[in-house]
């Protein structure tokens, strides 16, 4: 017995805490799938055993003049412990059921204690069909009613029969609760990790919304915009010189960069990829890609190429093309260089070029007249886990330098 007396409770009691979270005052009695757990089943069983080995003991001890009302008693209290336990309770009250379950069982342990023993299964069916202060008093009921029994089959003159049962109703009560309120607890701890698991889910998503609006912002930045800005400087040096020589050169050359920027525009919608270029040995492709905007750009390679992740690859391209676009629109430059090296684990890049230069502290910040180049630059790059630096003074020239680590970063 004291082996299902510690486990029995974690059962009912979290089927109780389950059917009480939909009905805010007394929880629907669970299913008999539901109560008939592995736990309950035991229960069950034990006060079937118990119920015939008193019977027997008691049938063996008194005379059959004596038998019959108890033998009513144990099967009225038998009838009553099966509709609690094992009958669909959900449109019934259990309360009734159970007090006069308890009032039988109390008149049948009283007049025969040996059936006292049957007093644990009956405190726990007790306490998994009822909550609040009914089971409570029904408990009491049933250990009082067992003291009164046991202390009468003392004569009146065991002291420890009539406090014993009392002391292991009080000890089972308080095992009981703290059993419960642990389930309940565990259940609310789960409720607000679920909670917070949907909240993070929800940041998630809206982060990630953020993140392919930033993506999509760089990769428009660095293509469409800058290949029409170029462009409309083109047309605009045109117009000044028009109907020179220059100008037909500056026009040719701006209907070369709109056609680039047509086939980057079509490739931002299919997959954002840049056409052209991603199939060309790296090197090679950052100096097409810087001449897009400064023909004259030239390129030195260090170290040995190889295979560089397309992620990176990538990045590499936009970085370039961004800072030959800001070249040939702010610098003024008679000098653009390209450097590439291949380091073991990483590749660098560094766009020089001897312009005006100007004070990177002192940048504008994004805005409808542009701005983004740099803030676009520094993320793509430090979003593969790799460092951008950005040096100029005016008057001095810039230097844009890029490490990315071969790996990806991620």
């Amino acid at each position: 017995m004291p082996g299902r007396d510690t486990t029995r409770p974690t059962g009912p009691a979290a089927a109780v805490a389950a059917e009480g979270d939909t009905t805010g005052s007394r929880p629907a009695a669970p299913t008999p799938k539901e109560r008939l757990g592995s736990i309950e089943a035991a229960v069950h069983l034990g006060f079937a055993v118990l119920l015939v080995a008193s019977v027997v003991r008691y049938v063996m001890r008194h005379s059959p003049a004596d038998n019959l009302m108890v033998l009513g008693l144990a099967a009225a209290a038998c009838l009553l412990y099966a509709v609690v336990a094992l009958l669909p309770l959900r449109d019934r009250q259990p309360a009734p059921w159970m007090v006069a379950l308890v009032a039988v069982w109390a008149v049948l342990v009283v007049a025969a204690p040996s059936f006292a023993w049957c007093s644990f299964a009956l405190f726990f069916l007790c306490r998994s069909a009822l909550r609040g202060a009914a089971s409570y008093v029904l408990a009491g009921a049933i250990t009082l009613a067992t003291a009164a029994g046991l202390f009468r089959l003392g004569n009146g003159t065991d002291v420890a029969m009539l406090l014993g049962p009392v002391a292991v109703g009080v000890m089972l009560t308080l095992i009981y609760d703290r059993i419960q309120h642990d389930a309940e607890e565990q259940r609310r701890l789960h409720a607000e990790v679920s909670l917070a698991q949907g909240q993070l889910a929800a940041s998630e998503r809206r982060a990630g919304t953020i993140a392919e609006r930033e993506r999509v912002s760089r990769e428009i930045h660095d293509t469409v915009t800058q290949g029409l800005a170029s462009s409309l400087l083109l047309l605009e040096a045109a117009g000044r010189a028009w109907p020179g020589a220059a100008a037909q050169e500056d026009l040719h050359q701006a209907a070369n960069l709109l056609r680039l920027n047509l086939a980057e525009t079509r490739s931002l919608v299919h997959e954002l990829a840049s056409p052209g270029l991603e199939s060309t040995p790296l090197p090679e492709a950052l100096l097409l890609a810087a001449r897009q905007y400064v023909p004259a750009a030239t390129l030195t390679v260090t170290g040995r190429p190889g295979p560089v992740p397309p992620e990176v690859r990538h990045a590499l391209l936009r970085v370039v093309q961004s800072a030959a676009s800001n070249i040939a629109q702010h610098a003024s430059a008679s000098v653009a260089a390209v450097t590439v090296g291949f380091l073991p684990d990483a590749v660098t890049l560094d766009i020089y070029d001897d312009g005006t230069g100007f004070d990177p502290a002192a940048a504008a910040p994004p805005s409808a007249a542009g701005g983004y180049g740099l803030r676009a630059m520094r993320q793509r790059v430090e979003q593969l886990g790799g460092v951008f630096s950005v040096q100029s003074a005016p008057g001095e020239g810039t230097i844009v330098a890029a490490q990315l680590p071969l790996e990806g970063g991620k």
